[in-house]
């Protein structure tokens, strides 16, 4: 399980011109789900993603968490991010979870989030989305668990 995660000042996702999810200051979580990841990697990714200490304090440190600042999460599923571009030009996805595998972990992350006792924003899953996003640093982290 991959996942890109952004400080952000705000974000949004749209699906066909509506929006859908939207947070003020937060993180954004874009989530790739790969065979073989499991819901234990999605409860200690969402545990880390609230914990992690990437806002800044009065000293100008990244010692804040999420909820030390009152900030939410926006996650959206990025089937991409387990595309393999080693060969060729063209990205392969042959890690990447069939769809219904990666909407159940992709839900359990979600649920992990929300019983992290943080605010949370979703994308619909499988939809084309368009994300909108103010990075705020900017500051942005890979994190991978299997």
């Amino acid at each position: 399980m991959k996942a890109v995660i952004q400080r952000v000042s705000s974000a949004q996702v749209a699906v066909h011109g509506e929006l859908v999810g939207q947070i003020g200051r937060g993180i954004m979580v874009l989530l790739g789900v790969e065979k073989g990841d499991s819901e234990a990697a999605a409860d200690w990714l969402a545990e880390k993603i609230v914990g992690l200490r990437i806002f800044e304090d009065e000293a100008g440190k990244m010692n804040r968490a999420l909820t030390d600042i009152g900030g939410a999460v926006l996650a959206v599923s990025q089937f991409t991010l387990a595309g393999n571009c080693d060969k060729g030009r063209r990205p392969s996805f042959d890690t990447a979870a069939p769809a219904d595998e990666g909407k159940r972990l992709y839900d359990h992350f979600v649920g992990a989030l929300k019983r992290q006792g943080v605010p949370v924003q979703t994308g619909i899953f499988q939809a084309d989305m368009q994300v909108a996003l103010v990075n705020d640093g900017p500051v942005t982290f890979i994190l991978e668990r299997r």
